[in-house]
């Protein structure tokens, strides 16, 4: 409920703060006080928008903040949905600075419109005059409905349900539209994969193939080379092994001079032996030339296949080349893998759906069970407004698909008149109507606690009499359930309120001011006797006044 109000330099308003009561607050005063510009401004912590035009002084910014009392899990889970921390007693509040530029913060912490209406829609009704916004909106007759039938847990767990289920249904489609894609290219990277694996890609193969064909086409100067430097070596009639051995003799005869000379020779023994093991490696060389033109042949054709391969593919080695073979394997395990998936979550799927049908078939059951019982309450009540010939139903059709409120569509029709045809409430109901209407709705939900607080902008225009008296306990009735706030200017309601607040405008250094006062007692007597009276009501008025709230006290 509204637990407090603060409004800072908005309209004809330079500071208003108040507490509010719970049960029935009455709101009374002369038209133009300002009670109109009192639910403008709470209509700001609503969500609604505002521009610079509201700024009572054009240099400072506008404050409008509202406390609330919260006791409500599926409110508390609205708050966790928006990320916002939940307290039990709750600040709502919106600025509008002097350049235009407004703001609205949660507990202190910054939120957008849609957010803060989302929300506060949840805590507080307006209801004013010339509008029935609400009833004629399919969300709140939902709500009416559910809350008749005590379904509004029921339906939030099916709405979560509902919001997992578009999800799965989302990936679903996101993972067949990649499966598709996958699909057209599989074959392509199936042929791909094939080619090279037929290919029998080995990383060190190109190189030793690009030394063997070049062995091969140079095989008779290689073996010619290596023929003379085995001479040179070994064979010739002066060769360097046995100018060696004969200068490795010379130094060893000269070791007994010191050990330099025995250095000197044993350089030369490794010089030696390092020189006989060329000369058999040449010879090993030699012997291992075979020279095969067929062999080359099939090198050449090998390399060749490789190197076209490689230039297909943009590979700048054999070593990207296997690395694009891997790739297009990947590819086509992704794709299979896919299948997989998508099998999977389309039984997640499947399994959802069964799931939402059902749970969709017994919220369905449960609004279909309750709507004669609302029909007959709203008839009823009307009736005791003065409206014996309205006609009211609600339309309950099954929908082709399940959307978030689960298989049905509802539409409250309404007519006034005896022969009238029954159409939608918001296009055939006049002001009174409406009002009237709305009243009988929101007596009924009441009780359900759908709304913790709802405000009602003059719902008594139209009426008088007996009726007027009817509303007035009609309103009483809801304030032992909620919170109920009301503009007013007939004596039975005022009268009727557990607080009473009066609206007045003062005129100070020349500027119209709107104030706000807590009335009781004597000031509230005077007040209510001029509601039956005039400006100077009569002793009989203020007797009259004083029957009517001491009537209240002592029910």
């Amino acid at each position: 409920m509204l637990t407090h109000l603060l409004i800072e330099n908005y309209a004809l308003i330079e500071k208003l703060d108040i507490d509010i009561s719970d049960g029935l607050t009455v709101i009374t005063g002369e038209t133009g006080a300002g009670k109109s510009i009192l639910l403008g401004a709470l209509s700001l912590i609503l969500g609604e928008r505002a521009d610079t035009r509201v700024l009572r002084d054009k240099n400072r910014k506008c404050i409008i903040e509202g406390s609330f009392s919260i006791n409500d899990d599926l409110l508390k889970n609205l708050f966790l949905t928006h990320d916002l921390d939940f307290e039990e007693n709750s600040i709502f509040r919106r600025e509008i600075t002097p350049g235009g530029k407004s703001r609205a913060f949660i507990n202190d912490t910054p939120v957008n419109l849609n957010v803060m209406k989302a929300i506060s829609g949840k805590l507080i009704d307006i209801h004013s005059q010339h509008e029935s916004l609400l009833l004629g909106t399919s969300e709140f007759q939902f709500d009416v409905i559910d809350s008749y039938a005590g379904i509004l847990k029921e339906v939030a767990a099916y709405k979560a349900l509902y919001l997992d289920y578009q999800l799965f249904q989302k990936k679903l489609y996101e993972m067949e539209a990649a499966e598709r894609a996958a699909r057209a290219d599989l074959d392509y990277y199936k042929f791909q994969f094939e080619e090279l694996e037929q290919a029998q890609l080995n990383p060190d193969e190109y190189n030793e193939m690009e030394e063997e064909i070049g062995i091969q086409k140079h095989a008779e100067d290689i073996l010619f080379k290596l023929d003379k430097g085995i001479y040179l070596l070994r064979d010739a009639d002066v060769n360097s092994l046995d100018t060696l051995n004969e200068v490795l003799s010379l130094v060893k005869s000269l070791t007994e001079f010191g050990a330099k000379y025995k250095e000197l020779a044993d350089r030369i023994e490794s010089v030696l032996i390092e020189t006989k093991d060329i000369a058999a490696e040449s010879e090993s060389l030699k012997d291992g030339i075979v020279h095969d033109p067929q062999q080359t042949a099939q090198l050449e054709v090998r390399l060749d296949l490789i190197n076209k391969l490689m230039q297909k593919h943009s590979a700048g080695d054999i070593h990207k080349l296997m690395a694009i073979k891997e790739e297009y394997l990947q590819k086509i395990e992704q794709s299979t893998s896919l299948e997989k998936n998508i099998s999977e979550l389309r039984e997640k799927v499947k399994k959802q759906q069964i799931l939402l049908d059902s749970k969709a078939s017994g919220i369905s059951k449960s609004r279909a069970k309750v709507i004669p019982g609302i029909e007959l309450e709203v008839l009823e009540m009307l009736k005791g407004l003065a409206m014996p010939n309205a006609r009211f139903r609600i339309r309950q059709e099954k929908l082709d698909a399940l959307n978030h409120r689960g298989a049905d569509n509802l539409t409250f029709l309404f007519s006034a008149n005896p022969g009238s045809e029954l159409q939608e409430v918001s296009k055939v109901a006049s002001g009174g109507e409406m009002s009237r209407f709305m009243l009988s709705i929101k007596n009924i939900i009441s009780s359900r606690n759908l709304l913790p607080t709802i405000i009602f902008d003059e719902i008594d225009t139209g009426i008088s009499g007996e009726t007027s008296t009817r509303v007035a306990m009609i309103l009483e009735a809801m304030a032992k359930k909620m919170q109920v706030l009301t503009i007013t200017h007939l004596p039975q309601i005022a009268s009727k309120g557990h607080s009473h607040l009066l609206v007045f405008k003062a005129i100070a250094k020349n500027k119209t001011n709107t104030h706000i006062k807590k009335l009781a007692g004597e000031e509230r007597i005077v007040e209510v006797a001029k509601m039956l009276g005039g400006e100077k009501p009569t002793k009989i008025m203020l007797e009259t006044a004083k029957e009517l709230i001491f009537n209240l006290r002592n029910k």
